[in-house]
């Protein structure tokens, strides 16, 4: 009796051997972060180890500044070596809340997007999680099930192959 195999599409057997490859690079990578604003805090600790451990590797780090996840990886980053960092901002340095304002003065390469200040801040953060996601090699995104911004982002990342790591809060 004989069997029919489903091989893979050789597009699907390329991506894979490129995420794979990739992934055993031991070079330099462009890593970003993406992730919630509101995040448990034994999970803040963990993000911060994450991103310094990257850094301490001289890989080198983009995110966006604000609340939660970010501010996690700046502070991670901050304490290695602050110019592997990159924080691009979705609006203006103003627009940002004060409680992350002293960090990102502290941040040498900050991209300010002020042509979208307005925008509402959901099309903003959406536009500069593509942004991003195009300055990056490998994209590392904590988020919750319900984080419709985030996954799309995510999504959006695989659809241009990048390497996605995407880890649920919940």
């Amino acid at each position: 009796m004989s069997r029919s195999l489903d091989i893979p599409s050789l597009e699907k057997v390329d991506t894979l051997a490129q995420e794979l490859a990739l992934l055993q690079d031991k070079g330099k990578r462009r890593i970003a972060f993406l992730g919630s604003r509101h995040v448990p805090v034994v999970a803040i600790h963990l993000v911060e180890l994450i991103a310094r451990s990257l850094a301490q590797e001289g890989n080198s780090i983009v995110t966006s500044g604000s609340q939660g996840v970010n501010a996690a990886v700046i502070r991670g980053v901050l304490g290695v070596d602050p110019s592997l960092l990159t924080v691009i901002l979705p609006q203006s340095l103003d627009r940002q809340v004060p409680e992350i304002r002293d960090q990102l003065d502290q941040v040498l390469h900050l991209v300010e997007k002020t042509d979208n200040d307005d925008l509402s801040l959901p099309m903003a953060s959406s536009l500069c999680n593509q942004e991003i996601i195009s300055r990056c090699d490998q994209l590392i995104c904590f988020a919750f099930h319900d984080s419709e911004t985030l996954i799309t982002s995510c999504n959006s990342a695989e659809e241009v192959g990048k390497v996605v790591s995407l880890l649920f809060f919940d």
